[in-house]
């Protein structure tokens, strides 16, 4: 399966505003000025683009795209492009945010951008979205750049459009340029360990926060919702160090076993069957609903957004939630997973691993020199202990949650960058 970059996913009702909702309450914690206030909120540069593009058919339809630069105090700008019908300014806007804060908590130096065209890729021949990428590529020349502001994949673009991104901006340059974008086909730049990049940082994060509850990784339980590239990785690697799963679920429904699943026959299950589970024997089938109830240690939604809300909050016995996939908890379930003692390791932080490996494709890519699997998979691990480390130490400091703790580092981060860089 390919490897997305990932992001957060928007709030469906207003994207800016959700994201903004958990930033006021680590920026009115860290105490900072209003004029900084407003210097992190505020993107560094906004384009919209107007997109012609020759359909299979001989019409020309134009398309809407959009690339938003939030912050490049830390480092050149990273984010994601996706092909969506809904794609918006304020969806982008929010999700550049996301990013400069995900960078900064796991200590990358990068900032945060994000990119979009309002289209639908499911109704597009290849040639078009070719056409359609060559096109965005074309229009932002003077915005992407190696030491500017470098793409990745995400809904609805993969390892296919990214290589059309680097070839069509290499041509402007007269030459190959790989390092402008991530997430490329490994013959092409790409990096070893980016398939499991997401999953990997999931499954170190969970063995953090258990450390931490003092629970034994080889007497500890788990459940997975979702059972794609991040869920079922993350599943792999927990096995592999001792964590019984005992659910994994995908849209065919849930599949539970209390004496552990065989992760890796379930795999092989579902990429014999079409990429999916339906049918697979090794376990029970039962509702998806009750996979998020089950008593467990370790509860990771891998799947979409908001499927942990304040409606079926109080039924969770897990005693900590580690959300691989962007953002599966609704922010009215915060107060209720807090007051039941539920430890949380936040997407922003959890899932991190993706833009992580990321940064060292383009790392690669600069020096001209390919890491190793187990070099990769190394370096991936101390920065996603040491990430968790340090907002588990944020946490207790303000006696909080791990989710604003980890908005604590990552906003002191940029914002102390400004003041010694006198950014201002």
């Amino acid at each position: 399966m390919s490897y997305i970059e990932p992001a957060p996913i928007k709030d469906k009702e207003n994207p800016l505003e959700s994201m903004m909702q958990r930033f006021d309450k680590a920026v009115e914690l860290l105490g900072i000025s209003e004029e900084m206030y407003h210097i992190l909120k505020v993107p560094r540069k906004q384009v919209i683009v107007g997109l012609p593009v020759m359909m299979d058919s001989g019409q020309i339809r134009t398309f809407e795209g959009y690339r938003v630069i939030h912050s490049t105090i830390l480092g050149p700008s990273k984010g994601g492009i996706r092909f969506d019908p809904d794609v918006n300014l304020d969806e982008v806007r929010a999700l550049a945010a996301w990013m400069t804060w995900k960078c900064a908590v796991v200590d990358i130096p990068y900032g945060g951008a994000k990119g979009g065209v309002a289209c639908n890729p499911r109704e597009m021949s290849a040639g078009e979205i070719e056409r359609l990428m060559r096109a965005y590529t074309t229009a932002l020349l003077d915005v992407f750049g190696p030491d500017q502001d470098i793409p990745a994949p995400d809904m609805g673009t993969g390892p296919r459009e990214m290589a059309w991104l680097m070839d069509e901006y290499s041509k402007s340059k007269g030459m190959t340029v790989p390092a402008v974008v991530t997430g490329k086909p490994l013959v092409l730049g790409g990096s070893l360990g980016r398939t499991e990049a997401t999953g990997r940082g999931v499954m170190v994060s969970a063995l953090s926060g258990m450390e931490k509850l003092r629970i034994n990784p080889y007497r500890a339980t788990a459940a997975v919702q979702g059972f794609g590239n991040v869920g079922s990785h993350a599943a792999l690697l927990l096995r592999e160090r001792g964590v019984a799963i005992h659910a994994v679920s995908d849209i065919s429904g849930a599949y539970y076993n209390n004496k552990g699943i065989d992760v890796a026959a379930a795999v092989a299950y579902r990429d014999r069957n079409n990429g999916s589970l339906e049918g697979f024997t090794g376990a029970e089938l039962i509702p998806g609903e009750e996979l998020l109830m089950l008593p467990v240690d370790v509860l990771v939604p891998a799947a979409k957004e908001d499927v942990i809300t304040r409606k079926n909050v109080s039924g969770i016995q897990a005693k900590m939630i580690v959300e691989g996939a962007n953002g599966p908890t609704s922010s009215k379930a915060d107060d209720i997973i807090n007051e039941k003692g539920i430890m949380v390791v936040p997407d922003i932080l959890a899932n991190a691993g993706g833009v992580t490996v990321s940064y060292f494709e383009w790392v690669q890519n600069r020096i001209g020199y390919k890491w190793t699997l187990e070099r990769i998979n190394r370096r991936t691990d101390r920065i996603m202990k040491d990430s968790f480390d340090k907002v588990y130490e944020v946490s207790l400091k303000y006696k909080i949650s791990l989710r604003i703790a980890a908005y604590i580092v990552a906003i002191d981060k940029v914002s102390s960058t400004y003041k010694y860089r006198g950014g201002f």
